[in-house]
């Protein structure tokens, strides 16, 4: 009774996601990491994580593999839903032939806002998944940009219809330095650069013509499968009332408040963009503070797919690997594999952006419109 109750909450949302937005965007760019990746890593090879390219990953809604570390749609795909626009190309497809009218996702699986010369400089660049940072992803949309438009004219009327996502990115960044040893008060250190890196993203695609932005902050790394695994303390002291690492979502709201920050210089700096903060850390602890309401019987901090333990994360038994089991319904997870999120949470997460909730100023509010 209370899986059906919440698919139809989910069937009500969906309708009020569509009739309350009007269509406004013609095009969206994303750039970012495993968060909104649609495929980039797949279509790489996916030699550091081949199991996105097999069942569980896509089992909800595509029912196949796509690419996206995921049981089903992300949130950049719920919001090309929400503005009527198909999903988005990554750009790896692109470059096969694949149509960029639409828009195209460079969001790369394992990607860092710092260029990898910052890890292979402090001896951080075995663990690296991928050098397709931030920057490169950039020069991806800079050479893409010829085959959209011709002239400053019809670059700066193309893109006046488009939505640029410029993350989630920076939380591989901590989370490759938090897995290698590092401590918090040593992280603090790196924020200022990674912030940075966004910050100079963001005012080089303004330089570019992008006139409506979305820059997503972190989320609670704190009420993580994998952070709870790996950092697990004794002290009771040391989590919150619903379980989670205190000191790790007081780092990811350090980071946010810093990118806050940054984002309110870019503003005074380009005030004729418009410059969105997406409150992914508000979003999802919405859920976490009050699982049940939002459909998540299974809870908010253990994974639906992995191989066992406290939080269902073992690092040998991965979700995908040999040893490791999928929950039979990962709505009533918010969690998918330790490190991800479901369908499900993305779809809370979006609908937050779309809203207003969780954005700031709200998605809807912008002056594009038929």
């Amino acid at each position: 009774m209370k899986n059906k109750f919440f698919i139809l909450v989910i069937l009500f949302q969906t309708v009020d996601l569509a009739l309350s937005t009007p269509k406004k965007y013609e095009s969206i760019f994303n750039f970012g990491d495993s968060l909104s990746d649609t495929g980039n890593l797949l279509l790489s090879g996916a030699l550091v994580f081949p199991v996105i390219g097999q069942l569980p990953y896509g089992e909800t809604f595509f029912q196949h593999a796509t690419g996206r570390c995921s049981d089903g749609r992300l949130i950049i795909d719920f919001i090309a839903e929400a503005f009527s626009l198909p999903y988005l190309q990554p750009y790896l497809a692109v470059k096969q032939g694949q149509s960029s009218q639409h828009g195209v996702n460079f969001a790369f699986s394992g990607a860092t806002a710092l260029d990898a010369e910052f890890f292979f400089h402090r001896n951080m660049g075995s663990i690296l998944w991928t050098n397709n940072s931030l920057n490169v992803q950039l020069g991806w949309f800079r050479k893409l940009k010829s085959d959209l438009c011709s002239d400053n004219e019809s670059c700066d009327d193309f893109f006046k219809k488009s939505l640029f996502l410029v993350g989630e990115i920076g939380g591989n960044d901590y989370n490759y330095a938090f897995f290698l040893g590092g401590s918090i008060k040593q992280l603090q250190s790196m924020v200022p650069s990674v912030v940075g890196a966004i910050a100079n993203a963001t005012s080089a695609l303004i330089e570019e013509g992008a006139v409506e932005l979305m820059v997503p902050g972190n989320f609670p790394i704190g009420c993580s499968a994998v952070y709870l695994t790996l950092f697990e303390s004794p002290k009771k002291e040391d989590y919150d009332r619903h379980g989670c690492l205190k000191a790790f979502n007081g780092f990811a709201k350090y980071h946010n408040n810093q990118l806050k920050q940054a984002l309110d210089t870019l503003r005074q700096k380009y005030p004729h963009a418009r410059i969105f903060y997406a409150d992914y850390y508000g979003a999802a602890m919405r859920y976490v503070h009050a699982p049940l309401h939002h459909g998540f019987y299974g809870g908010t901090l253990k994974a639906c797919c992995g191989g066992g333990g406290p939080y269902n994360f073992n690092i040998s038994a991965r979700c995908g690997h040999p040893g490791s089991e999928a929950c039979k319904d990962p709505s009533v997870y918010s969690n998918w594999d330790g490190i991800h999120l479901t369908e499900a949470a993305y779809r809370h997460i979006a609908l937050a952006l779309i809203n207003g909730s969780s954005s700031l100023p709200p998605l809807i509010s912008s002056p594009l419109s038929d």
